[in-house]
């Protein structure tokens, strides 16, 4: 009687905890770059989980291309600016951090900036033209019944999207400039007395005056995105809805924030219980450097190396200016 009671019990207990599991139809915001770049390794990971990844795809792009072999779906959808216009802008954007930036003072600088992030933004709304605005991508988009829209923020038009098909959204962002999107779209309380304005070279132990710089400077940054960025994104809302709609009250509607850092690689700041870290979520096991790379590392010396990278533009930098910065980096002691 105890044997079958306990074969009984075993048997309940199995049955209870293998209940069939269905992997989630999964789709995929446009990005660029290392952006793009960095979630490759992501949706490969879902996938290997069991669920259905699709990508939205633009005919434009630098990166991301429908034809390139891969394990997840992609869908295509055609955008008014060319491969040409986006090396223009991706061009003159280099010249401007490698050159300009150390010949301007701030207000120089700034203007620079915002000028650079206008045809940025541009050029993201024709990108976003190209989903909303097209019912053949839309019919599409609703018959594939997904489950969920993943998106990086750094790319307007995914919260839209997600409202028009009813779909969870889930962010995946490093940061925003003095954490705009983070504080006033997602409800992070960020107190200027200690929590110090991202790109503001700050840090959390901050005298008087240094207190009175981060509030200011969390000050004109929010003036600066209302002006240059929302106020175009909101317009543009608006106008495809046919009624005022605010941009980040649709992207304060994101279920989770995936924040890609640890907590201890930034300073003390709150966070709400919808954001997780998840840094290092694109990283894969290291491998052995090749025989040629060992050899050089291993000829350094005392001195060390110095490893340089310009990230994934770097096909984008001219012969001229490749020259310019290895002639920099060939008066420092290291090898480079």
């Amino acid at each position: 009687m105890i044997t079958a009671w306990r074969l009984t019990l075993a048997i309940s207990l199995v049955l209870s905890v293998t209940e069939s599991a269905h992997g989630g139809n999964i789709l995929v915001w446009y990005t660029e770059g290392s952006h793009w770049i960095n979630l490759k390794p992501v949706l490969e990971t879902l996938i290997d989980k069991g669920h259905r990844v699709t990508v939205l795809v633009p005919s434009s792009s630098m990166f991301m291309s429908s034809k390139e072999p891969s394990r997840f779906y992609y869908e295509s959808f055609n955008v008014s600016v060319s491969l040409e216009d986006i090396e223009a802008a991706i061009e003159e954007y280099l010249h401007f951090s490698m050159y300009e930036i150390d010949h301007m003072n701030y207000i120089e600088m700034y203007r620079k900036y915002i000028d650079l992030m206008m045809v940025e933004l541009q050029n993201n709304l024709k990108f976003l033209d190209g989903v909303v605005k097209s019912e053949t991508i839309i019919k599409r988009l609703k018959e594939g019944k997904y489950d969920l829209l993943l998106a990086d923020p750094l790319f307007p038009g995914s919260d839209l999207l997600a409202e028009i098909l009813d779909l969870p959204l889930v962010f995946s962002l490093r940061f925003s400039p003095a954490l705009n999107w983070e504080r006033h779209c997602g409800q992070m309380p960020a107190p200027p007395s200690f929590v110090p304005g991202a790109m503001s070279k700050l840090t959390d132990k901050m005298d008087f005056s240094e207190r009175m710089w981060n509030f200011l400077f969390y000050a004109v940054q929010d003036i600066v995105m209302h002006f240059t960025y929302w106020k175009e994104v909101d317009n543009y809302y608006s106008e495809f809805k046919g009624k005022p709609t605010s941009a980040c009250e649709l992207m304060s509607k994101a279920d989770i924030w995936l924040m890609r850092t640890y907590w201890d690689f930034d300073f003390p700041h709150p966070f709400l219980p919808n954001t997780k870290f998840v840094g290092g979520i694109h990283c894969r096991p290291a491998k052995p450097l090749p025989k040629d790379m060992e050899e050089f590392v291993q000829s350094s010396g005392d001195a060390g190396i110095v490893i340089f990278s310009l990230g994934s533009f770097i096909n984008n930098i001219t012969t001229e200016k490749a020259n310019m910065v290895a002639a920099a980096l060939a008066q420092i002691p290291q090898k480079v």
